[in-house]
């Protein structure tokens, strides 16, 4: 259920990431960065459409995560980039090609071996501590270093760093959510609004919103969702790792179906996210079918009625004695 959860959460998250994007791009570029940026698309119907479906996908995804280990959660919540290209595809019209097929592939067996990895009893080794949470501070300067990289460039390069910044700050969001979910459950609803990770998930999804939508005006989505779906679940992995102390399993076999799976997981993300239908979706546009051409009709010109000619009365001829 709980994997059957997290997978409606990235179709929700897909979805909303699409609809996002097609309005984000067509803002100013002049925008990059600033608060501007975020009231010019408060005013899209398509951007707010998107921003809900994805703030339905966040709320589930926020139950996958305080019910399965970031290291399960974080793969299948990359699934979104699959159910992104399904809804691209009648958008623009195109077709998808092989490279995206294999990367799809590809996504779903690193899924798949990151997850029966975990399911497997075999020896593990655990040494994460919530005294280890100023890694999250680590990844948060990583993030800092590559939006300051995206600022000094343009276009595609612009748009790619400042992804991999988003995605790291949204890996730091996960950890923190499941740190709020756990202090719901041990001590109820009213004990979050005075808990740090609660204040710090919004200022982190705020930040991580910003920055994503920054991306999606810099350059079509193919350049910037790549960056955002790999950057994400890498670090959401190792957080969940480092400060929850998520269990890795030590023996060969196992740890060669981890690599695998995670590099699996990561080249899928890129080869299908990279697809030219994903780039196009700003100016897709339906195509209607030519008309024939028509004759144009003669008309005959308006002829004005003759009108009888206006007799005016004579005057009386005088007799001579007048």
């Amino acid at each position: 259920m709980n994997i059957a959860i997290a997978l409606m959460a990235a179709a929700l998250v897909g979805a909303g990431l699409v609809l996002q994007q097609q309005s984000a791009e067509q803002a100013p570029k002049a925008y990059f960065l600033h608060l501007r940026l975020i009231t010019e698309l408060l005013r899209k119907r398509r951007w707010l459409a998107g921003i809900g479906i994805m703030a339905a996908g966040q709320a589930l995804s926020v139950w996958a995560i305080g019910h399965l280990e970031l290291t399960v959660a974080e793969p299948l919540l990359a699934t979104s980039l699959i159910f992104a290209l399904l809804l691209a595809m009648p958008l623009t019209g195109q077709r998808v090609r092989r490279s995206e097929l294999l990367g799809a592939a590809l996504l779903a067996c690193g899924v798949a071996a990151l997850s029966v990895s975990r399911s497997v009893n075999s020896e593990g080794l655990r040494f994460g501590s919530a005294a280890y949470w100023p890694a999250a501070g680590a990844v948060a300067v990583i993030a800092l270093l590559f939006l300051r990289a995206g600022w000094r460039r343009s276009g595609q390069q612009r748009a790619i760093l400042t992804g991999i910044a988003s995605g790291l700050v949204f890996g730091i969001s996960d950890a923190l959510t499941r740190r709020t979910v756990e202090i719901v459950s041990g001590h109820g609803l009213a004990a979050v609004l005075t808990s740090w990770p609660a204040w710090s998930l919004v200022g982190a999804s705020i930040a991580g919103l910003w920055l994503m939508e920054s991306s999606f005006n810099a350059a079509p989505l193919n350049a910037s969702l790549p960056a955002i779906t790999a950057a994400e679940p890498v670090a959401g992995i190792f957080l969940g790792v480092v400060v929850f102390g998520d269990v890795i399993r030590v023996s060969p076999a196992l740890l060669a179906v981890q690599g695998a799976g995670l590099a699996a997981l990561v080249i899928g993300v890129i080869l299908v996210a990279r697809a030219p239908l994903l780039g196009s979706l700003r100016t897709a546009r339906p195509v209607l079918p030519a008309l024939p051409a028509l004759p144009h009709p003669v008309l005959p010109k308006p002829s004005l009625p003759s009108l009888p000619h206006a007799t005016l009365p004579q005057p009386a001829a005088q007799s001579p004695e007048a």
